[in-house]
């Protein structure tokens, strides 16, 4: 099968090359080899190479820099899916699109998991924008899935774990606030690529929750990370109230894998065993990554 990705220099386009690389076809487009925001681009790349398959892992993920920079995460995060929907659908090929958690306001009962049939009401210009291109893939592709997951780490790229790692190196006795009101699954991008390749012939259609088993708060995940990787820390929990930032998070962003597993499809493991299974494996590399 040939594979278009769109974002694929970020941490979760590397692992889905990476992976699909090995049974099919795969042409992997950064930022710099494609701007999803020009319908003409986006044409011309199809065209190029017909893929039968795009998976659209591109997204303006500066959830704070959205705020102040709405245009341009309406461009990527919206206007964009649009039209990767719009050249898929004229070539009759099947779009995989990556969406969040932030759809959702976050007022649910914790530990209670947001389910594919709940109301959306994003709350920040991220949340708006990301659920915009939901609504624009649903209505003009015949033939796509959408994966809402959230809180990603991998190890091709940055995120809140290799800050955590590398502030605590730098000095273990400084005390580190750390949000401890915000509750979600962290997600190994690796795992979330083998999801997608299990979903990839699928006839599963329309929204897709897929996000690790169980859920933690930000607080709660560092201090698991930070201990699996034997680093001393001083973490100290805090309030949402304690740590302002421009944009405002919703305290539930645990989602239910609902239509995966009652699909038989969830790859999913707990997000302490993928925690684990990460640090086995890249220790060494994030140690050296984190020292600079």
């Amino acid at each position: 099968m040939k594979i278009l990705i769109t974002g694929g220099q970020g941490q979760l386009g590397q692992d889905v090359s990476k992976l699909l690389g090995h049974e099919h076809k795969v042409i992997s487009c950064g930022s710099k080899e494609l701007d999803i925001s020009s319908q003409e681009a986006v044409d011309r790349v199809i065209n190029r190479h017909h893929p039968q398959v795009l998976i659209n892992c591109a997204a303006y993920t500066a959830v704070d820099t959205c705020e102040k920079e709405k245009e341009l995460a309406w461009q990527v995060n919206a206007r964009g899916p649009e039209n990767l929907a719009r050249g898929m659908e004229a070539r009759d090929g099947r779009l995989i699109h990556i969406s969040t958690d932030y759809v959702f306001d976050g007022n649910k009962p914790i530990p209670e998991g947001y389910t594919e049939e709940d109301a959306v009401a994003p709350l920040s210009q991220y949340g708006r924008s990301k659920l915009a291109g939901e609504q624009a893939v649903t209505e003009i592709s015949s033939d796509h899935l959408i994966l809402r997951t959230a809180w990603l780490y991998g190890w091709g790229g940055k995120n809140f774990l290799k800050t955590m790692l590398r502030l605590a190196l730098a000095d273990p006795s400084r005390e580190l606030k750390v949000v401890n009101d915000q509750h979600g699954s962290l997600t190994w991008t690796a795992t979330l690529a083998r999801q997608i390749e299990t979903v990839l012939t699928s006839d599963l259609q329309g929204i897709v929750h897929a996000t690790a088993e169980g859920s933690s708060t930000w607080y709660q995940g560092a201090c698991y990370f930070l201990d699996a990787m034997e680093i001393p820390h001083n973490l100290v929990p805090c309030s949402t109230s304690e740590y302002p930032t421009p944009a405002h998070r919703p305290a539930n962003s645990i989602l239910e894998n609902r239509r995966l597993k009652q699909a038989g499809l969830s790859v999913f493991n707990s997000w302490q065993g993928d925690i684990d299974a990460f640090v086995r494996l890249y220790r060494k590399e994030l140690l050296q990554e984190a020292k600079g």
